[in-house]
């Protein structure tokens, strides 16, 4: 009963704070974006990677792509999370050029169209990442992650779990997602850093 309860209190929080970002107009989405990317550039994690997963935001989701001429100025190889097309709820990291092709999936996020032989060649295994920018919904002080409910990340990461080559995840957030705590499971892979266009926060 008491983790039934617990799941109706994260749906209720996810609606909550989905709402908060939507809530944002487009100029302040922007500012929000500008100010974000100024404090990943000056992340120690940011500067060495040489290999660096990001996302394409939806849903009021920060929007981290202001980072990309940045980032391809230093000659870091840009990847984007793909729906596995073999397995459910599990994501393939898929590199990202100005002339990959690119296809809708089916939640209307636009991704490396893997239909192409090609794309699937410039897949890297997740462990040869050096950084992840991920999205959350929610966030508190200690680098905690709410993630949308699908366990897309936490299954495509469990490996971290093990001893082994592993890149760092940095989640990156609205401040207004930021709560006093969250819940702690134990199938969730922990970020290192969580960076909101006010404030960074690093796990203790």
């Amino acid at each position: 009963m008491e983790s039934l309860h617990r799941d109706v209190d994260k749906r209720a929080l996810r609606r909550f704070l989905r709402h908060q970002r939507r809530a944002l107009s487009q100029h302040e989405q922007r500012l929000a974006a500008q100010r974000l990317c100024k404090q990943l550039k000056s992340l120690p994690e940011i500067r060495r990677a040489r290999r660096l997963s990001l996302y394409l935001p939806v849903n009021g989701e920060i929007d981290p792509t202001p980072l990309l001429p940045w980032l391809r100025q230093r000659n870091v190889d840009i990847y984007l999370p793909v729906l596995c097309p073999f397995s459910a709820n599990r994501l393939w990291f898929v590199a990202y050029r100005p002339d990959t092709p690119m296809v809708k999936n089916r939640f209307g996020i636009w991704e490396p169209d893997v239909r192409f032989s090609a794309q699937r060649r410039n897949r890297l295994p997740t462990w040869a990442l050096d950084t992840l920018i991920v999205p959350l919904v929610g966030f508190d002080a200690n680098a905690n992650r709410m993630g949308m409910g699908g366990g897309f990340y936490d299954r495509s990461l469990a490996f971290m779990h093990r001893p082994g080559p592993s890149p760092t995840l940095i989640g990156v957030a609205h401040a207004c997602q930021q709560v006093a705590s969250l819940p702690v499971e134990p199938w969730d892979v922990p970020l290192q850093v969580v960076v909101s266009d006010q404030d960074c926060f690093r796990r203790q």
